[in-house]
């Protein structure tokens, strides 16, 4: 790929896939203010919210490096073009590279909308572009057991070596601590005069651990930190190394992010009762008992409002999340889910409605509420923990067999696990006051909407594979006169189980050739599915946050 490195920007592109202009692909995002109840905090709370966010803003800075060779240079030409010339096509290029994190437009197969630049590298910039799997490989047996680690770990840079001595061009570890350090210093120092603010105890611990590990590169005590944080805490934030969704050669490399939040207290009361499912769901997944979890440890579920973000943080916006993903930390403290009810909140009005008004029969569109949404979404973080994470026999990891394949069949996972757990649920009557038509029904239209994040996009394609697979095999039907689509009461539940054993049978034996398979039959849209993607063309894909909250908190302070 070409690196951008002049001092203005090149005149935008339509790609050749969707031909769509800036002005449209900025459309797909509808402006949705996010706002928090701030009264229960503390002036101290509120003042380490700025710092935060301007933590997020260094982790910005820290993601474009890891994300692209070119990123960072071509994020500059184009904020100086938008402030300078304040031409509408200079500031709408700029504003899809922040939206996108990057020159690539993600709900279109990542199809570049600035001229010049290239296709999205599957290495990112955490490996060397040049640098082949079968290199890597080879160059990964020649070292020391703990080098091995790092190389196939969350925190280390695979890089080539400078001319120096005759080892020119052979690959080496960096430690993000060392690659990072303009952007991790100064983000450090910031986390620890937020800790010094907040009121509460344990989540300043953890601040002040994130800060230490951003200097030292040992993220595990920080980890469990975060686990910690007291459910009295007012303020709640994941910040740091996460997800590996864009290392798309092993799914190994950690990008930084950082989502700051509230907490909504009376919410994440409402949801205590499904910390207890987790048991209870495994017992019942339709795979034999070697294949179960049984290292099980119910996540804690917190309900929060979203603030700010920061770095791996593109549209479309997470609406939940289960942390950490650290195998190690898991094992030793769990997980912890956190549920974003103002943007699910954003994205069942601006998104889900239209969409169910184009797809369902209007006697079905009672059925699509945010009751199901939001529940699904909880019990789809939730289901992350089940069914296997290490291949039996064996003990290696998931992630290490089904490598770029692991983060889309994991999100299917989880998806079809939750809407399994969902029916389990109402049957055993935890959950009664939403129906089982109503979670099938707001599921299909919310099929819909996450295919249109782009099938190289891991909820994009997980997705895919789930709704082909249920139209298949008869859950959901199509009409071909009304071309709307509808639920099969009957046979959804069958075929929900069904799918949820595939594709655990699937992780739990790391069979990479079935999971290649398994995405060449299923990762594809039909006929109806395009037909009904071309009808929706002017609803919004996502929403684009506005953060009232900090903008007026950064002007008071």
């Amino acid at each position: 790929m070409n690196s951008t490195t002049s001092t203005t920007t090149p005149p935008p592109s339509l790609a050749s896939g969707s031909g769509l202009t800036l002005h449209e692909r900025l459309s797909y995002y509808k402006p949705t203010e996010l706002r928090a109840d701030l009264s229960h905090l503390t002036e101290g709370d509120k003042q380490a919210l700025v710092k935060l966010a301007d933590v997020s803003d260094l982790l910005n800075a820290a993601y474009y490096q890891q994300i692209w060779s070119g990123a960072t240079q071509l994020r500059a030409n184009l904020e100086a073009d938008a402030k300078l010339t304040n031409d509408t096509t200079a500031i709408e290029r700029f504003t899809l590279f922040e939206l996108f994190r990057g020159p690539w437009d993600r709900s279109f197969d990542n199809e570049p909308f600035i001229h010049s630049v290239g296709a999205k590298p599957k290495s990112a910039n955490v490996y060397p572009e040049s640098m082949t799997k079968e290199e890597f490989g080879e160059w990964a047996k020649g070292l020391s057991a703990e080098e091995q680690k790092q190389a196939h770990g969350f925190y280390h840079v695979i890089k080539r070596r400078r001319p120096q001595s005759g080892d020119e061009g052979k690959l080496e570890l960096v430690s993000y601590a060392s690659e990072y350090r303009e952007h991790l210093v100064p983000a450090a120092r910031l986390m620890r005069e937020a800790a010094d603010l907040v009121s509460d105890a344990s989540f300043a611990r953890f601040l002040r651990l994130r800060g230490d590990a951003f200097e030292s590169n040992r993220y595990l005590d920080s980890e469990l930190a975060w686990l910690g944080i007291s459910h009295e805490s007012a303020l709640e934030a994941a910040v740091g190394p996460y997800e590996t969704y864009e290392d798309e050669l092993f799914s190994a490399k950690a990008f930084f992010e950082s989502l700051v939040h509230v907490r909504d207290f009376e919410g994440t009361r409402m949801l205590d009762k499904f910390t207890a499912s987790l048991e209870l769901v495994e017992s019942h997944l339709p795979i034999p008992d070697r294949y179960r979890n049984r290292d099980l440890v119910p996540p804690p579920i917190v309900v929060v409002n979203q603030v700010y973000n920061g770095g791996d943080t593109a549209v479309p916006m997470t609406a939940a999340y289960n942390l950490p993903n650290d195998e190690e930390a898991i094992e030793k403290g769990g997980s912890k889910l956190t549920l974003i009810k103002n943007v699910q909140q954003g994205k069942v009005q601006s998104v889900l409605r239209p969409i169910a008004e184009l797809v369902l029969a209007a006697e079905d569109l009672e059925y699509v509420t945010f009751d199901a949404f939001f529940t699904h979404v909880l019990l789809h973080e939730v289901a992350h923990s089940n069914g296997p994470h290490r291949v039996v026999p064996g003990g290696e990891t998931v992630r290490s067999r089904l490598q770029e394949l692991h983060s889309a069949f994991e999100e299917a996972k989880a998806d079809i696990a939750g809407l399994f757990a969902a029916q389990l649920l109402i049957d055993q009557g935890v959950v009664a006051d939403i129906s089982a038509r109503q979670f099938y029904t707001t599921y299909l239209v919310s099929a819909f909407r996450s295919v249109r994040f782009g099938l190289t996009e891991a909820h994009g394609l997980g997705q895919a594979m789930q709704l082909s697979y249920i139209l298949e095999k008869g859950g959901f039907m199509y009409d071909e006169v009304a071309e709307r689509f509808s639920v099969d009461l009957e046979t959804i539940p069958k075929v929900v189980s069904e799918l949820t054993r595939d594709i655990m049978l699937i992780q739990g034996d790391g069979d990479k050739q079935r999971a290649l398979e398994f995405r060449d039959k299923f990762g594809l849209l039909g006929e109806p599915v395009k037909k009904a993607l071309e009808r929706m063309k002017h609803v919004p894909i996502d929403i684009k946050p506005i953060w009232v909250d900090v903008d007026e908190l950064r002007k008071k302070l």
